[in-house]
This record gives C-alpha cells, sequence and structure tokens, in this order.
C-alpha cells in the first residue's frame, strides 16, 4: 500500500525497508516502542528499483493508498496456516487439508501448543463435531515455529462457485498445555475444486464460461484509495451486469476485494504486480528472462500467494501482465505449482509454453480465437483481455460470444477494463464560474503521458453506467430464447447457467404492437436445469392485426428474492423476438382528400405552400431553406447558415476510429464543399410538386459524393426525400453517410420507433430493443470523458422531434434509418477534448443517415468486423418528412402510412 517504495523509522530509529507496493509490508517493531508516544514515520520515495516492474497503464500516485495498521500478538501465536477445501472426484464429498504454522515469538519453549478446527455453515452451527479436528507439536523451543498439519472429512458440503458463493467460517483455536484458549483465528472458507480436463477448464466438475472484465484499483476523488462502500458497489454492479469474473490488473488489490468476492461470488484471476513492458519483450532484454531480477520476480508473486491462498474466488494465479518472458516466470510458475496446486497458472507472455495452464491471449480477432479451438487442444483459451472498452465502444462482443459459445476450448475472456481512470480536476470556466471534467494523462502537466488512453472502462469514473454496459449485459447473459413457432407463442429457452436452475426466477413477457405493448402477463418459474433446453407456450393472445404493423415478443427473467447484490425483480435476462403474423400491406395515403399546393418558381428561392404548411427551396444552396408545418417552423435558414439537409459523411472520431480518422480528414469529409450541379422545378399535379437536386460534395478536388435527391412534396405537407449517393474518387472506408439538419430547438421531446432506449450502433445494439421511445434531445448525450461520437439509434422505422404541445416533425424511413438528435454538432464534439469544453447549442443537429460504420475495438485491438464496414459505394436511401400534432391521432399509426404510388 505505498508507492513505490519506503523506510519504517520508529521514534527515530530505522526499522526497515519494503518495495512492491501492491502486497503487505510487515515489520515486528516490538523492540522499537515504548510507553507512551511513539513516532512512526515511513520515509516513501516514488521511484525505486520497483518501478521497473510496475509499468502498468494507470496513473502514477506516489504515497500510501491502503491502511496502516499495528496489532499485537500472543508470545505463541498462529502466525499462517492455509485451508484448503478439496472435493473428491465425484465432486461431492471434501477433506478440509489445514496446514498450520505457530511461531514462539518468546524465548522460553512451551510444551503441547495445540490447534482445535471448528467448521461453522451458514447458520453458525458446527459442521460434524464440535471440534473437527486437532493437531499440536510436544514442544516449541523459543524463536522456533512448528507447521500443524491436519485434515477431516466433510460429507457432502455445499460448494462454492460465483453463482452459488457457498461460504462456511473455519475457527482455529489455539491453546497451551493447560487447555487454555490463547487466540482465536476466523476464516471464510469454501469448498470448490479447479482443474483442467479434455482441454476445458472445470469449476466443481462443471466447464464454465469466464465472463469477467479487468479492473483497476480507481477512485475519481481519492486516486488509488478505495472504500469498502467503492467495492461493494463495483461488485453489485458487476453480478447484476453478470459478469463473473474479475482479473485484478495488474497487481494485487486490496485483500477486503478477495473477501467480498468469495462473499458475493465473483471468479478472481489474482494477478501479480509484475510489469515491465517499456523494457520491451526480446528475450536478451526483458526482465522476465534476467538472472538479476529472478529475486524480485519471485518475491511479488510469493507475497501474492501467501497472501490470497485462503480465499476460494481465487481460481488462476497470473504472474504478472507484460513482462516479457524467460526464466524468471518458469521459475514462479514451478513455485507456484508446487505450493498450491489447487489453482491453474495464468500468464499471457507464455503463449503455449508449458508454465501457463491457460492460453491466455489479449485483443485477438475473433479468427484467431477460432482457429486456435477448431483443433483438439490439452489448455483453454481465456482471453486476459479484449474488447477495449475506451469510448464508444464494445463492437461486436456478440461475435465473439457467438464462436466461444460454440467451441468447447473457448471459455471466455475478461474485457479491457472496468472503469474510466478519469480524476476530477476543477477548473473556472470564462465565466468565472467553478466547474469540473474528468481529467487524463497531460492535464496535470505530466509528460510524458498516455493522453487519454487510461480512459477505457466500461463504466464512467464515478461509476454512472454508460450504453456500452448494456450490451455486455446482454451478451452475458445466462438465459437465451429461440423461436420455435412463435405467431403460436412457442419458444425455447435454454439455461446457460452452470449451476442454477431456471426456477429460480420470475418469468414476464408482453407482446408490442410497433413498440406499444399491447398484452403482458406472466408465467410460471421454468424447471430447467443448468444447460439444458426446455419447449415454452407464452399465452398470448392473437391481436387484430393493423396493416402494416410488426409484432413483437419481449420474454424477461427476474429474480424471484432478494439477493446480497440486487432487489427481487432484477432482471437477469432478457430477448426480444418478431412475431411474424400474416400482416397485410401498410395503407396508402388518400391523394384525393388532400389540398392543392401553390407554386412560387420565381427566384433563387422555390416556395410551395399548402394548407398549413409552407416549404422552401434554395436553388444556391441546393437544399430546403425553410420548412414550416402550421405556425412552427421546423427548421430555416439563418444568417447565411444552411439548415436544411445537407450531405454527411463524418462523424466526430470515437477512440476506436483514431487509426483511421486522419484518412478521413485527409480526404476531406469533415470539410465537405457542395456545388449544385442541377435544380429543376416539376409540378406533377395539382397535389404533386417535385423538386430535383443533383449536388457535388468534394472532399478534396479528386473525391467525394455527387448527390442526387428528390423531393417530392404532396398536398398533405408530407416531404419524400428519395437519395441517390454515389462517390468518386479515392475514398476510405465512411465513418457514416447520410443528411444533417439543423432543427429548431422548441422541437426538445424525440421519440422514435426503433432499437433503444440507449445509443447502439451496426456491430453493438443486441441489448437495444425494437421498441417506441419517448425522451428527449437532451437526454441522448453521453458524457464520454473525451467527448466523441454518441447518441446514435439503430433500426429507425421512424422518428419525431416535438414541441411542449406534442406537435412538430414526423420523419419516416422507407425501410430503416441510423438517427441522431442532439444539442451538439459534429465540429463541436470533435473538438472538445473534455467534457466542460462542450456547451450545448439551442437548435438540434438532427441526423438522418443510411448507415453508420461499426465500432470496433481498434483502440486496442481489431478493427470494425468486414460485415459492419461502410465501403464507400453508391447507395440509395428514402424517408418522408410529414406534420405531425396530437390532434391527427396516434403517431404509429400517422407512421404506418405510405406514400402513394404517384411518387417513384
Amino acid at each position: 500500500g505505498v508507492e513505490s517504495a519506503f523506510y519504517l523509522w520508529i521514534n527515530g530509529e530505522k526499522v526497515g525497508y519494503s518495495q512492491g507496493s501492491r502486497t503487505p509490508a510487515e515489520f515486528d517493531i516490538t523492540s522499537y516502542i515504548r510507553e507512551g508516544k511513539n513516532v512512526l514515520a515511513a520515509e516513501v520515495y516514488r521511484w525505486s528499483e520497483g518501478s521497473y516492474l510496475e509499468d502498468q497503464d494507470f496513473w502514477r500516485l506516489s504515497g500510501i493508498f491502503r491502511n496502516v495498521y499495528l496489532f499485537s500478538t500472543p508470545p505463541v501465536h498462529l502466525r499462517d496456516f492455509f485451508a484448503r477445501g478439496e472435493l473428491d472426484n465425484r465432486y461431492r464429498d471434501a477433506v478440509l487439508k489445514i496446514t498450520a504454522r505457530v511461531h514462539n515469538y518468546s524465548d522460553t519453549g512451551v510444551r503441547n501448543p495445540t490447534i482445535e478446527a471448528t467448521l461453522l455453515d451458514a447458520a453458525g452451527s458446527a459442521v460434524g463435531a464440535e471440534v473437527l479436528m486437532t493437531g499440536s507439536t510436544a514442544y516449541l523451543h523459543g524463536g522456533a515455529e512448528s507447521i500443524i498439519s491436519m485434515q477431516a472429512h466433510i460429507a457432502n458440503p455445499l460448494k462454492w462457485s460465483a453463482e452459488k458463493p457457498h461460504l462456511y467460517t473455519l475457527l482455529l483455536t489455539l491453546k497451551n498445555d493447560a487447555r487454555e484458549v490463547v487466540e482465536v483465528i476466523p476464516c471464510r472458507v469454501g469448498f470448490r475444486k479447479i482443474e483442467i480436463k479434455d482441454g476445458q477448464l472445470l469449476v466443481n466438475g462443471v466447464p464454465i464460461l469466464i465472463k469477467g472484465v479487468n479492473r483497476h484499483e480507481h477512485d475519481p476523488d481519492t486516486g488509488h484509495y478505495l472504500t469498502v462502500e467503492s467495492m461493494i458497489r463495483d461488485i453489485k454492479l458487476m453480478k447484476q451486469f453478470n459478469i463473473n469474473t474479475v482479473r485484478t490488473c495488474h497487481y494485487p488489490d486490496d485483500p477486503v476485494w478477495y473477501e467480498l468476492c468469495d462473499e458475493y461470488g465473483l471468479y478472481v484471476i489474482d494477478e501479480a504486480n509484475i510489469e515491465s513492458h517499456g523494457i520491451g519483450y526480446r528475450a536478451e532484454r526483458t526482465l522476465g528472462n534476467k538472472p538479476e531480477w529472478k529475486a524480485a520476480h519471485m518475491d511479488r508473486t510469493v507475497r501474492m500467494v501467501e497472501r490470497d491462498k485462503n480465499h476460494p474466488s481465487v481460481i488462476f494465479w497470473s504472474l504478472g501482465n507484460e513482462g516479457g518472458d524467460g526464466t524468471n516466470f518458469e521459475a514462479t510458475s514451478a513455485w507456484i505449482h508446487q505450493r498450491d496446486p489447487s489453482r491453474l497458472v495464468h500468464y499471457e507472455r507464455a503463449g503455449r509454453r508449458p508454465h501457463t495452464d491457460i492460453v491466455c491471449p489479449m485483443y485477438s480477432t475473433i479468427d484467431y480465437i477460432i482457429n486456435y479451438a477448431e483443433e483438439d487442444r490439452d489448455r483453454p483459451l481465456i482471453m486476459c483481455e479484449y474488447a477495449h472498452a475506451m469510448g464508444n465502444a464494445v463492437g461486436n462482443l456478440q461475435e465473439y460470444w457467438d464462436a466461444i459459445e460454440k467451441y468447447k476450448h473457448l471459455q471466455g475472456g475478461s474485457i479491457w477494463d472496468w472503469v474510466d481512470q478519469g480524476l476530477r480536476k476543477y477548473t473556472v470556466d470564462e465565466n468565472g464560474k467553478e466547474v469540473w471534467f474528468w481529467a487524463y494523462g497531460g492535464d496535470y502537466g505530466d509528460e510524458p503521458n498516455d493522453n487519454n488512453f487510461c480512459i477505457n472502462g466500461l463504466v464512467f469514473p464515478d461509476r454512472e453506467v454508460p450504453p456500452k454496459l448494456w450490451e455486455v449485459k446482454k451478451v452475458y447473459q445466462y438465459i437465451s430464447v429461440e423461436a420455435d413457432n412463435v405467431p403460436a407463442g412457442k419458444i425455447k429457452v435454454r439455461n446457460k447457467y452452470f449451476y442454477t436452475n431456471l426456477e429460480e426466477f420470475d418469468v414476464a413477457w408482453n407482446l408490442s404492437e410497433d413498440g406499444t405493448v399491447i398484452q403482458e402477463g406472466t408465467i410460471e418459474p421454468l424447471d430447467i436445469a443448468p444447460g439444458e433446453t426446455g419447449s415454452v407456450k407464452i399465452p398470448f393472445k392473437k391481436p387484430e392485426i393493423k396493416p402494416g404493423a410488426e409484432y413483437w415478443l419481449q420474454v424477461s427473467f427476474h429474480l424471484r428474492k432478494e439477493t446480497n447484490w440486487a432487489d427481487k425483480g432484477h432482471e437477469v435476462a432478457r430477448e426480444q423476438l418478431e412475431v411474424l403474423f400474416n400482416v397485410p400491406p401498410k395503407p396508402v395515403m388518400d391523394m384525393d382528400t388532400m389540398p392543392d399546393l401553390e407554386l412560387d418558381d420565381s427566384g433563387d428561392i422555390v416556395t410551395i405552400t399548402g394548407k398549413d404548411f409552407t416549404v422552401a427551396f434554395s436553388r444556391k444552396t441546393g437544399t430546403i431553406f425553410s420548412l414550416r408545418y402550421s405556425d412552427k417552423t421546423i427548421f430555416s435558414d439563418k444568417n447565411g447558415t444552411i439548415s436544411g439537409p445537407v450531405l454527411k459523411a463524418f462523424r466526430a472520431p470515437t477512440d476506436n476510429d483514431k487509426s483511421i480518422a486522419r484518412r478521413w480528414t485527409r480526404a476531406g469529409l469533415n470539410k465537405l464543399q457542395c456545388e449544385v450541379e442541377n435544380f429543376e422545378v416539376e409540378k406533377l399535379n395539382n397535389k404533386t410538386i417535385k423538386v430535383t437536386i443533383t449536388t457535388i460534395n468534394k472532399g478534396t478536388e479528386e473525391s467525394g459524393f455527387e448527390h442526387r435527391c428528390v423531393y417530392t412534396v404532396l398536398g398533405s405537407g408530407c416531404i419524400d426525400v428519395d437519395n441517390y449517393i454515389e462517390p468518386f474518387g479515392e475514398l476510405t472506408d465512411l465513418p457514416k453517410i447520410g443528411l444533417q439538419m439543423t432543427v429548431d430547438s422548441v422541437f426538445e421531446n424525440f421519440q422514435w420507433y426503433g432499437r433503444g432506449p440507449h445509443e447502439n450502433y451496426p456491430d453493438r445494439k443486441v441489448s437495444a430493443d425494437v421498441g417506441y421511445y419517448r425522451s428527449t434531445v437532451t437526454e441522448q448525450y453521453v458524457p464520454y470523458v473525451r467527448p466523441q461520437e454518441m447518441g446514435n439509434k439503430e433500426d429507425v422505422r421512424w422518428a419525431a422531434l416535438t414541441d411542449e404541445s406534442g406537435a412538430g416533425l414526423l420523419v419516416v424511413a422507407q425501410d430503416v434509418l441510423s438517427v441522431t438528435a442532439l444539442h451538439y454538432s459534429v465540429e463541436d464534439l470533435d473538438l472538445a477534448n473534455h467534457i466542460h469544453e462542450l456547451e450545448p447549442r439551442q437548435n438540434i443537429t438532427l441526423s438522418l443517415d443510411y448507415k453508420q460504420c461499426g465500432l470496433g475495438n481498434a483502440s486496442c485491438g481489431p478493427g470494425v468486423l468486414n460485415k459492419y464496414l461502410l465501403r464507400p459505394e453508391p447507395c440509395r436511401f428514402r424517408f418522408s418528412f410529414r406534420p405531425y400534432a396530437p390532434a391527427m391521432g396516434d403517431i404509429a399509426g400517422i407512421a404506418r402510412l405510405q406514400i402513394p404510388p404517384v411518387v417513384k
């Protein structure tokens, strides 16, 4: 708990020295203290030779960051013990083995120091006899230490796992020769077995999957010091979001963390405080292969294992991270296997060499892990790091897990990482007001630095939940629902838990029509054993089918009882299935009832006027100049600023986009220059006027997009917008392609029928069900530590921006759109480096995109999968602007109306 090294002084006398900042340093200070007041001082060094082994990606915060305490012991003391609950080959009965070390700190020998072991269950009742076993030594000389071993058979104890973290309390009582109690040491123990069989990791005989995350110890206000309350909040969030494993990257955590993981149920990959990647990995250079560094590697490893050996949550010992490989890691692995054969050894840099029991690569492609799994292997592959969660990220997580759940030698991985390592920093804005923001590398004048590279968590620094964590919950969930005969209510439910029957969950369902729930109910809990699949009937009634409507069945599973990590009713899993009823086609708008249109084509502004609406087009800008429904201006050019729809092929780069964003800017995608090539107006009839505009949108002289947009204005105020976009020149893969406009600020209410409610993208949308959602534009903001692309909604059938009266603009897609509505422009998000640099605009930036590129994982790992790339290829998409007011009726019904066939 002291970084990076220190000398301890008592009353001006030097007691000792320690380095290795993440494991305890104990000093016997008996001979240094005196009656009355004593002075304890730590002489802390920011840097030491130990710093070369503590080269992790995190803030360099020197000082004392864990608890300091004094304790006293009796002269004869139970100094250490190792309690192992070993299961038999049937994973039923167990042997509790205890190896205890009794030390005599006095100068006088003692006779018959005896240890009695008592095992208590969760109710406090003794398991077996009141004294389960005893052990002693005949005589212990002064200054000597005795090793006492004992064991007892335990019939069918409750087993410990992350799903069922059953714990027992072990009481070790040290008695003297007179049978008087000297001291009692309690310890919680669990019975479980960790092994590899047939190339698979087994826990208690069951192949499990590691649904993991890496976790740095970080608090935005206290740095590397964490309260117990903060630890519990982390654990509850992890459990609630279906995470079952935490890797203590890249050092042993606070001892309390392990007690909590034992209690709440998380598997722990306990990692030694060894990382020297700054030295490099070459065999002749890496510290992991230099004999003079062997003692340092061994010291850190031994201290970790000896401290944490009694925690059932610890299933792997990790030798370190990015420390190269060589003889030092071979030695630490060999020592662990000898000291604790009940657990497995994990080390990424060892690759497939024999001193790691787990093949644990980082940032592997999906193809790589599949290639590994397609051959017969003697070890599982469990990714130590993957899905680099930096900023708006975690793309294609589902594809990773499609592979993991298909191949037996693939058993999961740990996402990098849990929390954004931002520090709360205060500053004064231009108005003299104190504001704060999340600081990252360089914000304190620190050089060198990693910029925002440590801002890569699944949660924000204050543990608020961003959209990407919902994707993790969905992909990691333990229950899947598959279609059987959905219109008849028949589905298949698969239990993907390893030790939990689905009868522990309530089951709820609802049937929705265009996203609005029309029926709902519950069914009896399902008796489906772990790993099994059951057929289930959902008792909905076939509704009166509306032409053009879509129907969706949602099934969800909820805790029947309160747990220590979630309330009763907490949703653990959810699935949505489309119900393919025989639905008649969408109804068509009635042209005959539409009012006539008036056309003014006499100048640069072409104006079309109908009953209660006016739309004007600019020959100069090649887009809509203004649009007005009733007395409400939807958008209108002001002071030379274009508000109407313009082609956009740029997004504020995400952290994953950084590697390709330079190519976007070199191609000029962030500053397309529009030239109007053709502008035609044609009156098709008294109720229909067509405006065809062709623009050339250049990023450079040699490359850009030709955009042909056909606006067909109907007497109802509906404006069909048919877009054909053809790229030209040398262009890279695109961030997005579509139209952007600026809508008046009064239309703050945002509703849509598409995926939601949270932000989603082409490769991160399995957690976002198709539904009818109501929100505000303000609520679409996602406070990424470094501002970037945000707020997108996929598969949008229609979206509306309305004012307080409920009236405004309705956008209806012919197929589906990607839609974003924000109080920030793309340029605002691109230019800001911190959240306090963003100033929301009054007006609304509305993006209606043909497609967005996926998110991928390229901030540290593979890029966007091919199927989610947006190639610079010709595309066509179509939508319509429509007026909407509550008096017109149900908005979903209005959106279902098709454009008449006169519009081709």
